[in-house]
């Protein structure tokens, strides 16, 4: 991938992760209003959200060069 691809990706991940934050929230308040929280959904939200976070930053590093101090 060139990097114009990585950054477009990079950017699809961020939105992906932010939409997760949003459903993660949604759960829980939904929860606080005295519905039913699915704890098994909500552990696999979070599960995803660190996947994703990975990802992220695999390419943020491929994209950021190292400085030799």
């Amino acid at each position: 991938m060139n990097e114009q691809e990585l950054r477009k990706r990079l950017e699809a991940l961020r939105s992906e992760h932010r939409d997760l934050d949003v459903a993660i929230a949604a759960l829980r308040d939904a929860g606080d209003r005295g519905g039913f929280v699915d704890q098994l959904q909500v552990a696999r939200l979070k599960k995803r959200k660190l996947q994703l976070k990975d990802r992220i930053c695999v390419i943020e590093d491929n994209l950021i060069p190292d400085i030799i101090a």
